[in-house]
């Protein structure tokens, strides 16, 4: 058995909504400008800084200290063929000034109103990346609601094509608001990485009102993966399921209390939340949201959900399926290329939304594709692109962002027989939808021999 891990890297945007219908979430940080492959292109490299967006900052409750809240800042870039070193975040917050103090991390060298930050390491962009700078940001004394200011970013590195990288000038800030409501957050549970197909395991749940005002009741909502069954009961919830038919099925669970939460005031749910895994569980998340109830403005939504991702040891085992044809020379043939999930456990790529697998064919000697099924595109023999949509040696298909524990799809291909080669066959396989095998393994199935198949002619 195999404990599944997500196969591409997908960095979450701070400030996404819970999804309840689609189950996704987009993503944070800037699409890096990948160098080509081919070796005699130029190499390209780009620095960039991933800051918040916004954030509000309430003032002091009854007259007292405004709270403090912590901004992450850093600095990362896109190729990974160059080390970039020596970064240098330049901060400036003199916009600021009666609106928000700021104080400065150990790795930041302060001079008035901004401060320039060292960064050793500057990262490549993937699921590593974590912020390296850390501002301590509060209301300042005497603002009133609704005052505004904002903190502007600029850097440069060493490294990259020609020895200095320099993030787009004027191109980063994040705006600090001035605010006064509730705000209520989800503590978020640790991932359970250990689960097996039916157990039950419990999933800690907390919210506390951060903000300065009361909460006069709120909305609780749950979105449950497909493996995942089962959630507990309460008598404030209703519970729903989604069917799957335009997004991976799910379980919706939506509770209404009118609890007032004043100020720094806590709710747990009357009894523990748990969840039970199905047999077909795999790689499974738990999202978790609260809304504020009384018409109320959260003054900051961003840690108004949390996401628990749910490891479940088991298999899902992918297969595909070629054909054999035949014709003389001029005539067309159907040719079906089916992919099936023999389970025990069904696959969702529920943070990027990327197709599950592709199915891919070489086109046979000899024969020419003159009908493409739907979600199929062609391309040269080493994945480039294709002018045509038929006529093309080679064709991938994609899956959906989810297959079930007996999800079956057959790609139909209408194939004209050109030249007839006694013995002529094509190679049918799948692949992950991004890179090859040892780029993104399907380290989730457990037989490999059954991923790759034939089309065979006359």
């Amino acid at each position: 058995m195999r404990l599944f891990s997500a196969g591409r890297p997908v960095r979450l945007r701070s400030g996404a909504a819970v999804a309840v219908a689609a189950g996704l979430l987009t993503a944070g940080l800037a699409a890096p400008a990948f160098a080509d492959d081919d070796d005699d292109s130029p190499q390209t490299d780009q620095l960039w800084i991933h800051q918040p967006y916004e954030r509000t900052l309430p003032t002091g409750t009854d007259g007292g200290r405004p709270p403090s809240r912590t901004l992450g800042v850093g600095l990362y870039h896109d190729n990974d063929n160059f080390t970039v070193t020596d970064g240098r975040l330049t901060i400036d917050v003199s916009d600021l000034a009666g609106v928000a103090e700021v104080t400065w991390p150990d790795n930041c060298a302060p001079s008035g109103a901004s401060a320039v930050c060292d960064i050793p390491v500057v990262p490549v962009i993937g699921s590593d990346y974590k912020d390296q700078v850390f501002l301590t940001v509060r209301a300042a004394d005497g603002a009133e609601a609704g005052a505004r200011g904002r903190i502007t970013f600029e850097a440069t590195a060493t490294g990259g094509p020609d020895g200095t990288l320099t993030a787009p000038h004027e191109s980063f800030d994040t705006t600090l608001t001035v605010g006064a409501g509730p705000d209520l957050a989800v503590e978020p549970p640790a991932d359970i990485k250990d689960g097996r197909p039916g157990q039950e395991r419990p999933v800690p749940f907390k919210i506390t009102n951060h903000g300065n005002e009361s909460a006069n009741g709120f909305t609780v909502k749950l979105n449950a993966s497909y493996g995942l069954t089962d959630p507990t009961r309460y008598d404030a919830c209703a519970y729903t399921t989604t069917d799957g038919t335009n997004y991976a099925p799910s379980s919706n669970v939506v509770c209404t209390f009118d609890q007032v939460l004043a100020p720094g005031d806590s709710f747990e749910l009357p009894e523990p939340l748990a969840v039970r895994l199905a047999p077909h569980a795999l790689n499974e998340r738990l999202d978790i949201g609260v809304e504020t109830g009384d018409g109320a403005q959260d003054i900051d939504p961003r840690n108004d959900y949390a996401i628990v991702q749910i490891g479940a040891e088991n298999t899902a085992d992918f297969s595909v399926t070629g054909d054999a044809i035949s014709g003389a020379a001029g005539e067309t043939a159907t040719a079906e290329l089916t992919f099936k999930n023999n389970g025990p456990g069904w696959l969702g790529n529920l943070g990027s939304g990327d197709p599950v697998a592709k199915v891919r064919l070489i086109v046979p000697e000899g024969t020419t594709v003159t009908g493409v099924p739907s979600g199929c595109s062609a391309r040269t023999l080493d994945g480039g692109y294709y002018p045509t949509q038929t006529g093309a040696p080679r064709y991938d298909c994609d899956l959906r962002y989810w297959v079930l524990e007996n999800t079956q799809r057959t790609f139909a291909f209408s194939v004209r027989v050109d030249t007839v080669v006694p013995g002529a066959t094509g190679a049918v396989s799948i692949h992950p939808a991004y890179g090859e095998f040892g780029a993104y393994p399907f380290d989730f199935d457990p037989d490999l021999t059954n991923n790759t198949a034939v089309l065979a002619v006359n």
